[in-house]
């Protein structure tokens, strides 16, 4: 037992040696690639054209700002290419000897920290180059951004000189801001060609931004020139003779502040042109929007008169014809009421509103009276004149449109009165037809209620033709009567139907019900009942179903056979 322990135990020492050999060997090998993977990144960087990109940008003679900022750049690429490239060595040196000493894990932290080392490295190459890429660069957008800017510049001097008339008193404002922007040029070129790219940039940028002012101001000035100079002046002077032409012709104006609205006009081109003149064009932009709104509000008056002085002409002698017309109108239209209301009963006071059309009708006579000589006389402004003439013929038409109306009123009351005669024969004759009708059904009796409302309609229609046969009539109770007429007759009509049909179905049930007669009590006592119903107490309706409902109970689905029968062959009677 004692060997074969002392064996096992040799065994394992050898299987833990041979696990850590290879564990060795596999760290060994995995800290050797990354070593030249280190190394191959270490070429790669050196071989970029760094030094070159230094070279290259170091022939181009910066100054000031600019040179401050490439010496910035070489010294960091001298920092990297000496210093951490010196470290990175001694990294990498590091790793090879704990590799070679089998001390792996010392070896893998130090693989790390040269790979830490590495990626700064290139990040600060990276950095380096682009900070030398943007050097060169802002030297060529300045050469290609001046001589865009140098080229709008030098077309506003041509379009300054060849249009000096187009800016008016602005004109010597604009001169100055040219020459200003001349002289930032002048600074740009300046510290551009003595190697100061960045200093320079910022002078051209305000340069360009003084350039685009003033191609604003340019574009601007000449039409709001040209407002303050001719177009207001010459409408202004259009204004002012016409105005005094409408005055030799006697027009007025319905105001009498219009001289004042013309100075006011002035007087803000005055104002405006002196702000044209320190360039403060949104004010003078603004100013000119309201002059040229004040200017059309003066075109406007003046037309509005001329225009209202046609429409006057035109319409003088019309609107005088006009009220004489719808005084004529009510006039007949009063007689006429007078006539009928002898006849008739006005009940939506017809009388009273024509009396409101001739107060209406009297009050434009009076004006058109007193308007008509100030035409004359030339003391009204033709514009009030054309209001009121509107304004009368609206109401004219008005007046005309109700006078009609009342007049079509009167013409359905003759109508209305003519119907409700024709209505009371139509009554009468179908009162006697109904009569006649239900005599011919030689019944025992009529029942009380049937009896009651016949009577009700016959009075109806006596009242209706007694009110038709009075002096003066009203409409509107007769209209009413003619409804309750109405109603009545179609409610008698269905009575009478209701009447009959029950008795002759009552006549029919009994014959029917006479074969069960002695075979069942119940049927006789029924048609004992029913004969008394039927020929003492003229009740048709309940005879109809005491028999009826006796039948039933015998033989059932007999009463709406026998009901079905009898309505279908009532033609046949």
């Amino acid at each position: 037992m004692g060997s074969n322990v002392i064996i096992g135990i040799v065994i394992g020492i050898v299987i833990l040696a041979a696990v850590l050999y290879l564990i060795g060997y596999l760290m060994k090998k995995k800290n050797q690639e990354r070593l030249r993977d280190l190394e191959k990144r270490k070429e790669a960087l050196f071989d970029l054209p760094v030094l070159e990109e230094v070279e290259d940008v170091k022939k181009m003679h910066f100054v000031g700002q600019s040179q401050n900022t490439f010496r910035d750049w070489n010294q960091k690429w001298t920092d990297v290419s000496t210093k951490s490239f010196a470290e990175l060595e001694s990294q990498i040196f590091e790793v090879e000897s704990q590799n070679e000493t089998f001390r792996f894990l010392k070896g893998r932290s130090a693989v790390e920290s040269a790979e830490r080392t590495m990626q700064e490295m290139e990040d600060q190459v990276e950095e380096i180059r682009n900070g030398l890429k943007e050097l060169r660069e802002t030297e060529e957008r300045n050469s290609l951004a001046v001589q865009q800017a140098l080229d709008v510049f030098e077309e506003l001097k041509k379009k300054l000189k060849d249009n000096r008339d187009n800016f008016g008193s602005a004109l010597s404002e604009v001169e100055k801001q040219i020459k200003n922007v001349e002289l930032e040029f002048t600074q740009f070129v300046t510290l551009n060609t003595s190697g100061d790219p960045i200093e320079a940039r910022e002078v051209l940028d305000a340069a360009e931004t003084h350039v685009y002012d003033v191609q604003e101001l340019m574009e601007k000035i000449p039409t709001l020139y040209e407002e303050l100079e001719r177009t207001f002046p010459a409408q202004i002077e259009e204004i002012e003779t016409t105005y005094k032409k409408m005055l030799k012709e006697e027009y007025v104006l319905p105001e009498e502040n219009f001289d004042a609205r013309i100075d006011h006009v002035k007087k803000r081109m005055t104002l405006s042109a002196e702000d044209l003149e320190r360039v403060e064009l949104e004010t003078v932009e603004a100013a000119n929007k309201e002059t040229a709104n004040l200017i059309e509000d003066l075109y406007e008056t003046l037309e509005k008169e001329f225009e209202a002085r046609k429409y006057v002409m035109t319409n003088r002698h019309t609107v005088g014809e006009f009220i004489a017309h719808a005084a004529k109108n009510n006039h007949s239209l009063m007689i006429e009421l007078d006539h009928v209301s002898q006849s008739y009963a006005l009940n939506n006071n017809e009388l009273g509103r024509a009396r409101g059309f001739q107060t209406e009708i009297e009050e434009l006579q009076r004006r058109n009276h007193n308007i008509d000589p100030m035409i004359d006389k030339h003391e009204l402004a033709y514009s009030e004149i054309q209001n009121f003439y509107q304004d009368a013929f609206k109401v004219l038409a008005d007046i005309e449109s109700r006078q009609k109306e009342i007049t079509d009123d009167l013409k359905d009351l003759r109508k209305g009165e003519k119907i409700a005669h024709e209505k009371v024969e139509q009554y009468e004759f179908r009162l006697r037809n109904l009569k006649r009708y239900v005599e011919q059904q030689r019944l025992p009796g009529l029942p009380g209620d049937y009896l009651e409302f016949f009577f009700i309609a016959t009075d109806r229609v006596e009242e209706l033709s007694n009110s038709l046969n009075r002096i003066r009539i009203n409409m509107q109770d007769i209209n009413h009567l003619v409804d309750l007429c109405d109603e009545d007759m179609d409610l008698l009509d269905q009575k009478t139907d209701d009447l009959v049909d029950a008795a002759a179905l009552t006549e029919q049930m009994m014959q029917y019900a006479n074969r069960y007669r002695h075979t069942h009590p119940e049927i006789r006592i029924a048609i004992d009942n029913t004969l008394e119903l039927f020929d003492k107490d003229y009740r048709y309706q309940d005879a109809l179903d005491e028999i009826g409902t006796a039948l039933e109970r015998v033989e059932p689905g007999a009463f709406k056979r026998i009901e079905d029968f009898y309505f279908n062959n009532q033609g046949l009677a």
